[in-house]
């Protein structure tokens, strides 16, 4: 028996919130951790559902008490063709949305609700649910979509072809496309926006290559080489920084965390008359980006799927004349575990990571008083 989870970081950095849910029953775990105090608190929500299955897709609106769950069929008031928009506060449905066709993912930010089917999209007004927009899409069994979480550029990404990694940006506020960009060779697997939409990373199939674009231009910024063999690429997350994000982080099939300095990447990209990049194409001086890359192996076991987000990016002076950087990583593994990982960085790139905490959440769901 499965189990469905979710993380989000709080808008107050001072709590960081996991919510974690059952695949059978009509509770869930909200498992938050005070930063501050380094405690654990745990709190139990119940849903007034009138039946008891398991759920194919919850998403939580950032740290508000509003949940879109997707049923995963078991029941007919739990169909996967039925979006119900849930109040954790009240315990109770604020409103049901129906399709012809089973729901594959669903998004939303402050101003949009984003519905995606196999082959259309749908595009709503999060205060009315009124329909502002339609999709017609490429097959997109797997629901891949990137939405970026400001209110202000509201960029939805999906893939725009079934045989290579093209992805089409469109605005959800102007109601109309902004590009469409040629990300890889092949199909595209993953994909996140960062907190201002000015960034958009994707990963392909293939997963060795990881390329960062600027959604303004509809151009690459600069590529990361994960790996040299294939590998699955399960998820990606920006920092928080709302100009140029710090770091990047995945985690893949493989089992381990990369971490990707974007900052000291990109400031390097910029200086002018460098004799290196004028000499190699860009191509082959992407080879030297493994400078800003580190990795922590055997996060995951291999082949279990994760999720993977940083929730705060904090300067650091260790030293006189010593500075860098801390993130707080929070990882959330399908077989139930949450991790938080600290990585250290400092200004001349030099790298550490620690284990800051670990907890069983299937452990703490079979403990549930209820």
């Amino acid at each position: 028996m499965g189990s469905s989870f979710l993380m989000h970081g709080l808008v107050d950095c001072a709590l960081k919130e996991v919510i974690f849910f059952k695949s059978r029953g009509r509770q869930a775990l909200r498992f938050l951790i005070d930063a501050v105090r380094h405690q654990q608190l745990i709190q139990y929500i119940s849903f007034s559902l009138m039946a008891v299955g398991a759920f194919n897709i919850v998403e939580m609106l950032f740290s508000t008490n509003l949940l879109a769950i997707v049923g995963a069929g078991e029941q007919p008031s739990l169909s996967p063709r039925k979006l119900c928009l849930f109040n954790t506060l009240t315990g109770s449905a604020l409103r049901e949305l129906n399709f012809l066709t089973s729901i594959v993912a669903v998004r939303l930010n402050r101003k949009r609700l984003i519905v995606v089917l196999r082959d259309k999209t749908y595009i709503y007004d999060l205060n009315s649910l009124v329909i502002l927009e339609t999709i017609d899409t490429v097959p997109n069994n797997k629901g891949l979509c990137a939405f970026s979480p400001g209110s202000e550029s509201c960029y939805l990404a999906l893939p725009a072809s079934t045989t290579k990694g093209s992805v089409l940006i469109y605005n959800t506020v102007a109601l109309q496309s902004v590009c469409q960009i040629d990300a890889h060779r092949s199909p595209l697997v993953a994909m996140i926006f960062s907190s201002s939409g000015t960034y958009l990373a994707t990963a392909s199939q293939q997963g060795t290559i990881i390329r960062v674009h600027l959604v303004s231009q509809a151009t690459e910024s600069y590529s990361f080489r994960r790996g040299t063999y294939p590998s699955t690429i399960y998820s990606l997350s920006f920092g928080p920084c709302a100009d140029v994000p710090e770091v990047l982080v995945a985690t893949s099939s493989s089992g381990s965390l990369h971490a990707f300095l974007l900052g000291p990447a990109i400031k390097q990209r910029r200086k002018p008359n460098r004799v290196i990049g004028s000499l190699i194409p860009d191509t082959l001086s992407d080879a030297f980006d493994h400078a800003y890359h580190h990795i922590l192996h055997n996060v995951v076991p291999a082949c279990v799927k994760s999720h993977v987000r940083i929730h705060s990016i904090d300067n650091i002076s260790s030293a006189p004349g010593v500075s860098g950087f801390r993130a707080s990583i929070f990882i959330i593994t399908r077989n139930g575990y949450f991790r938080e990982y600290s990585l250290n960085v400092t200004k001349s790139n030099e790298c550490s990571w620690s284990l800051e905490r670990e907890v069983n959440l299937l452990d703490t769901v079979s403990n549930d008083p209820n």
